[in-house]
């Protein structure tokens, strides 16, 4: 073969390898994210967020995309707002939105933001000793009082106890006596509670869901506008507070309400469950709701 024929394409592809060099030399080399500053973050939340099983899937994915650490601390909706008044946490998630308003007002929240929602249900024992299977909330919270029929409340100031002594308020009753018993716990271990009890009580559909084959008690009352159970996210205010952390709880909400937070939330529960567990709602409006 002509060596010419052999050196004029391999001098051609020589050049090209030596243009794209150079129009390479321009482009700026990929960026490594860049590591926070304080990578820890104190989530004060609700306890049925952390029952259910939620953020056992949504904390990893949060840390794997930012590289903040995430100490989930379940308390309960009550002390999970006290500890925002007092700066001791850097992002709260609770449903109680009466308290988190009152939070916000007072200058110790920010960055209030709509994440999902489920609903509460009253559930007890198949032999239903009130009576109250298919009643209204209300009418069925005054046969369990008639009846002296065990409920077991949680009694510890979360969002659910709230909604709780707002439906024997609506009843014209102020529960006592040996019938109404309180756990002053999360929701698991009320619901073992009332299992072990025979008992009813008020819970979110969540938690009951991820609890129920270990469960002997069945819905009883449920369905109603009244039920919501709706759940935000904020920030703990930094500019209040000096240890807050104030990316780190800037970077959870927005995660929270990033609409591919919002699938993970829209599909948790179906594939175990048959129906999901929360329901996303981030960027739209209480009334949406029927709130």
């Amino acid at each position: 073969m002509n060596k010419k024929n052999i050196f004029v394409p391999l001098l051609i592809a020589i050049l090209l390898l030596a243009l794209a060099a150079v129009q390479g030399c321009g482009k700026p080399a990929a960026q490594t994210p860049q590591a926070p500053a304080v990578k820890d973050i104190i989530l004060a939340t609700t306890t049925s967020t952390q029952d259910s099983g939620l953020l056992d899937v949504l904390i990893p994915k949060f840390e794997e995309k930012t590289g903040y650490k995430v100490k989930p601390i379940a308390v309960g909706t009550g002390a999970a707002l006290a500890m925002g008044e007092k700066g001791e946490a850097d992002t709260l998630l609770c449903h109680a939105y009466k308290d988190e308003a009152k939070l916000i007002e007072s200058g110790a929240g920010i960055n209030h933001q709509l994440v999902m929602h489920n609903d509460f249900i009253v559930v007890g024992p198949a032999t239903d000793p009130a009576g109250i299977k298919g009643s209204k909330t209300v009418e069925a919270f005054k046969k369990i009082a008639e009846k002296q029929a065990v409920f077991v409340s949680r009694g510890d100031n979360s969002g659910t106890h709230k909604m709780e002594l707002s439906l024997w308020t609506s009843a014209g009753i102020k529960p006592e006596g040996t019938w109404y018993q309180q756990s002053g716990t999360g929701m698991g271990a009320t619901l073992n509670i009332a299992n072990d009890k025979l008992g009813y009580t008020l819970t979110d559909r969540a938690t009951y869901l991820a609890q129920k084959k270990n469960l002997k008690l069945e819905i009883m009352v449920q369905g109603e506008k009244s039920l919501l159970n709706i759940y935000h996210v904020m920030q703990v205010n930094p500019e209040k507070f000096s240890k807050v952390n104030k990316d780190g709880g800037k970077a959870f909400v927005d995660f929270m309400v990033d609409p591919e937070t919002q699938k993970i939330i829209a599909e948790f529960g179906k594939d175990k469950y048959g129906e999901p567990l929360f329901f996303p709602d981030a960027g739209k409006k209480l009334e949406e709701l029927g709130k």
